[in-house]
């Protein structure tokens, strides 16, 4: 057995044209043209590399984009008058708060703050909690770009058995409430969880996101599974890989995304459909 290819960047563009010609029929219509403000503390280069990708898509179908670079030390209450001040300024539909922040920022307070309808990236608790209520609005990007993956591939998601490993608020737990809305058997798997493999080993669909290589085995996986890999890591040779042996794992899966080019560019893709719908509420 081979896996078939889960291509995100194929997928991620088609996403994107179709966006493009959405914001060319609102300039056509004199609505406003979307627009989007992301905030970025300090200078990881995983964050900086996310932004400038997040950046260039912007430019590529039309969206205005700016970005606030601002310093490591920055103190919270900057963060805090920042974002009243993106909040209040009708020119941006979506703001996007890049995590993580130092350890001296309170981040859920800030992510926050930022108002539900402008929240592009699908953190804040309204439109969370209209997730949990099966009302989706604007709703977390990679959970979501992970979705419309899944339904490219075609297969019937209701009624499989779907492991997520990682439980984090970014991935892990809006994972779980995407799949239950697709009504799929969700089991979420954690630094606690006992008998990692035998969970593994039942899954129809396994998502990882734990950003470990080599913490789930390929020969756990089951045949003809699903793999979807968001994990990121650089190994000591310099190679970008997921969280599972992609050449190992691809003899046992029926699908699987690679990495890179798997779900990092649907998260960038949603983003962007975020961003047009953040604006479709201001009209």
């Amino acid at each position: 057995m081979t896996a078939q290819i889960l291509d995100g960047r194929a997928i991620a563009e088609k996403i994107k044209s179709d966006i493009a010609k959405k914001v060319q029929l609102r300039i056509k219509n004199n609505l406003c043209v979307p627009g989007l403000s992301v905030i970025l503390v300090g200078s990881n280069p995983a964050s900086q590399t996310y932004v400038n990708h997040k950046r260039k898509a912007c430019e590529a179908v039309g969206i205005i984009s700016n970005v606030y670079l601002l310093p490591e030390n920055v103190a919270q209450n900057a963060l805090e008058k920042l974002i009243d001040n993106l909040n209040a300024d009708d020119n941006v539909h979506g703001i996007l708060l890049q995590l993580p922040l130092p350890k001296h920022i309170q981040t859920d307070e800030l992510l926050e703050r930022i108002i539900s309808k402008k929240d592009v990236d699908g953190f804040h608790p309204y439109n969370l909690g209209r997730l949990v209520q099966k009302r989706p609005l604007l709703r977390p990007c990679t959970s979501y770009g992970v979705m419309t993956l899944l339904n490219a591939t075609g297969e019937t998601l209701a009624g499989k058995h779907a492991v997520i490993v990682g439980a984090s608020n970014i991935v892990g737990r809006p994972m779980a409430l995407e799949l239950l809305l697709a009504q799929c058997t969700v089991t979420v798997c954690h630094r606690a969880t006992q008998h990692l493999s035998q969970h593994i080993k039942a899954a129809d669909i396994l998502i990882s996101a734990t950003g470990h290589h080599g913490l789930i085995q390929s020969e756990w996986i089951k045949p003809g599974a699903i793999v979807i890999d968001v994990g990121f890591s650089r190994l000591s040779n310099g190679k970008i890989t997921g969280d599972i042996e992609f050449d190992t794992a691809k003899k046992r899966a029926g699908w699987i995304t690679p990495v890179p080019g798997g779900v990092g560019p649907m998260t960038v893709a949603t983003l962007l459909q975020n961003t047009i719908m953040a604006a479709e509420l201001s009209d």
